[in-house]
């Protein structure tokens, strides 16, 4: 049922479209999206870390940098499916489109424990140089994911 599904996808005017014309343009605006998504995420988990804008409050650099990274995410989660359309077969067979998949997992199950549980003490530590460890944990963890998953988006390139 899911072969029938992505057979179809892969078929549809859409995913022929992405493949025969637009996809150097969709790759570009992906890459540009996981770059601001990506960039902003690293500004706000190295203040988690504790290594840059120390100086500023947690809550001031996360407003101001995470509607940033929700508009980058939800324009690479769009072009990221135009790509996935073009091939939809292959890239579902691909072990380094799973790894990716499973490292997005994985961050975002990072950011809910972050948000849900870590964040709660915030005003104890907003204003500190150097936040809790879960906080710094929290970050050195969605760094290495977000790392991951630009290594293994590159690897899909080369292993299709």
């Amino acid at each position: 049922m899911l072969l029938e599904f992505l057979q179809w996808l892969g078929a549809t005017r859409l995913g022929i479209a992405v493949a025969e014309d637009w996809f150097p343009k969709v790759e570009c605006v992906h890459v540009i999206a996981l770059a601001a998504v990506v960039g902003t995420i690293f500004l706000v988990d190295t203040r988690l870390i504790g290594l840059t804008s120390t100086r500023l409050s947690f809550r001031n650099i996360s407003s101001r940098l995470l509607p940033w990274t929700w508009a980058g995410f939800i324009l690479a989660v769009i072009t990221g499916f135009l790509l996935f359309s073009s091939n939809s077969v292959a890239y579902y067979e691909n072990g380094a489109f799973r790894l990716k998949l499973v490292l997005m997992i994985l961050a975002a199950v990072n950011m809910l424990y972050f948000e849900l549980v870590t964040f709660r003490t915030v005003a104890a530590w907003d204003g500190a140089a150097k936040p809790p460890f879960a906080a710094r944990f929290a970050g050195v963890l969605s760094v290495a994911l977000w790392c991951g998953v630009i290594m293994t988006g590159r690897w899909i390139g080369f292993s299709l």
